[in-house]
C-alpha cells in the first residue's frame, strides 16, 4: 500500500514551547501551516495519572518530512517522550493540497 502524500501531525507541548516549536518547523519548511489550540490532557505516566494544560500543535506537511519533521520536533521539545503522531490525509480540496506541496518544497 503506497503512503499517503500528505499527513495531519497532532503534537501536544507545554504552551511556553508551542509556538517556538510552530515557528522552527513552519520557518524550516517542514510544515506548510500548524494551528495551536489549549487543551487539557489527561494521561498515564509513571504509573500515575497525570493532567496538564497544553497546546495542540495540528501540523499538516507531506509524509516524505515525518522523520525531518519528527527529528525536530524531539529537538526543540522538553518532554522525555513528545506526542508526536501522524494521520494520513486521504483526500481534500486540491488547492489546498497543492499549497501545502508548494510551502514545503
Amino acid at each position: 500500500m503506497a503512503l499517503p502524500e500528505y499527513v495531519v501531525v497532532f503534537c501536544t507541548a507545554p504552551a511556553d514551547e508551542s509556538e517556538a516549536i510552530a515557528e522552527a518547523i513552519i520557518d524550516a519548511r517542514l510544515a506548510a501551516c500548524v494551528n495551536i489550540t489549549g487543551v487539557r490532557s489527561l494521561f498515564r505516566w509513571e504509573g500515575a495519572v497525570e493532567e496538564e494544560s497544553e497546546h495542540l500543535l495540528i501540523i499538516k506537511t507531506r509524509s516524505d518530512l515525518l522523520d525531518a519533521l519528527v527529528a525536530r520536533i524531539k529537538g526543540l521539545h522538553s518532554y522525555e517522550v513528545p506526542e508526536i503522531i501522524a494521520l494520513p490525509i486521504i483526500g481534500g480540496y486540491a488547492p489546498y493540497l497543492d499549497w501545502i506541496q508548494e510551502a514545503t518544497s
